[in-house]
């Protein structure tokens, strides 16, 4: 299995909780020219009225001023992972139990298959975690 493990900086921005509070978001992405890999969002029930956008990647100075300017800040608080393989049955499981034998808590997992190729993108509580992960995750 030909496995990618690649540390990635995700974004977020606050968005409105309303019909085409996300479309906007987006749409000034796309004016920047900005070609988005992953993008979840979701309500933020502490703050009704409100949802987050988290995306990656942002590419190159001129994205990121963009993506600055509709809101969007690097997520300190959460560091990533992206890995994208062969698909085959249970290789979320296998991925997740490598990590918990470690001892590596997970902050956040998203998971797809396109075609025959899997994508996680794992969220982690610091740096080590991180590193840890990367090394775990990129052996066969």
């Amino acid at each position: 299995m030909n496995r990618i493990v690649e540390r990635v900086d995700v974004w977020a921005a606050s968005i409105n909780d309303e019909p085409g509070g996300l479309a906007k978001i987006l749409s000034g992405l796309r004016e920047a020219g900005v070609d988005l890999d992953f993008i979840i969002a979701r309500r933020a029930p502490e703050k009704p009225g409100t949802g987050v956008v988290f995306v990656t990647p942002l590419r190159g100075d001129a994205e990121v001023a963009a993506a600055a300017t509709l809101g969007f800040n690097v997520t300190s608080s959460l560091k990533s992972l992206r890995v994208e393989g062969e698909n085959k049955p249970g290789v979320a499981a296998m991925l997740t139990e490598r990590l918990a034998a470690a001892g590596i808590n997970l902050h956040g997992f998203s998971a797809a298959v396109i075609g025959r190729r899997f994508i996680l993108y794992i969220g982690l509580d610091t740096a080590e975690d991180v590193e840890k992960a990367a090394s775990l995750l990129g052996q066969e």
